[in-house]
């Protein structure tokens, strides 16, 4: 364990941050409303977590890595 307060610690918080920093503008001092930063915010992790492209996937979106290990929806069938 390092000192308190390291970032070495905490690597991928750190890294994601960072990235979330870089993405979203960053020329603005601020948003109108509470609600717009919040759904900027969400926007943002949505296409994170969705369609951007990922080193660690071999250069594919979340969704296409998971397809090509489960190519049918996981979704529940309707109940009889």
């Amino acid at each position: 364990m390092s000192a308190v307060g390291s970032s070495a610690d905490n690597a991928l918080a750190e890294s994601f941050n960072a990235t979330f920093k870089r993405e979203t503008p960053q020329g603005r001092k601020s948003r109108p409303t509470e609600r717009e930063a919040r759904l900027e915010a969400f926007r943002w992790l949505h296409r994170y977590n969705t369609r951007r492209r990922h080193s660690r996937l071999g250069q594919q979106s979340p969704d296409a890595f998971e397809n090509t290990f489960h190519p049918t929806a996981t979704t529940l069938s309707p109940a009889a």
